[in-house]
């Protein structure tokens, strides 16, 4: 396991087999086992406070900025990241070429299993994604989407959302 550049704001929890380098971790952030997730010196990776991620989770955010909003749940074997294209073909990046683009995922947000979160993409707060999910494209708050390619499926209500919290 190797940890590097990484600032701490509180405690967290990472598990093993984990690598987390360039990053900002919020007081409370869980990383399970297998993870990697990294920014890079240009670009510091932001997980907000009390956060988790998911076993065999992968976020990258070298390329361009990955900020992840605070109290996120993000299940196993999730994919987000800042870029895609094919790095090492210089041929197929003539028709292909590497897209590198900042994502943001809004507080409170919920990534199901096996979601893959494409550069580019930004989630509002309360956004919920099905697991298998494949995101291209962005979603305002309190959206629940799913899909390849994600598509809106409901609106949660803020109303009874915000009720329901105030009543715990």
């Amino acid at each position: 396991m190797r940890y590097e550049n990484v600032l701490l704001r509180g405690a967290a929890d990472i598990g093993p087999g984990s690598t987390v380098n360039n990053v900002d971790l919020g007081n409370g952030v869980k990383i399970a086992k297998r993870c990697s997730i990294f920014g890079s010196a240009q670009h510091i990776l932001h997980i907000g406070e009390n956060s988790y991620i998911g076993m065999n989770t992968l976020i990258n955010g070298f390329n361009a900025p990955v900020t992840i909003g605070k109290n996120v749940s993000i299940a196993q074997n999730v994919n987000i990241m800042s870029d895609s294209g094919p790095n090492v073909s210089a041929a197929l990046q003539q028709i292909y070429p590497i897209q590198a683009h900042p994502v943001s995922i809004g507080d409170d947000c919920w990534i199901g299993a096996s979601a893959i979160i494409m550069p580019g993409v930004k989630l509002g707060n309360f956004c919920v994604v099905a697991a298998q999910s494949f995101v291209t494209g962005s979603f305002e708050d309190y959206s629940v989407i799913g899909g390849t390619p994600a598509r809106l499926l409901k609106k949660l209500d803020a109303n009874k959302l915000i009720q329901d919290v105030q009543h715990d």
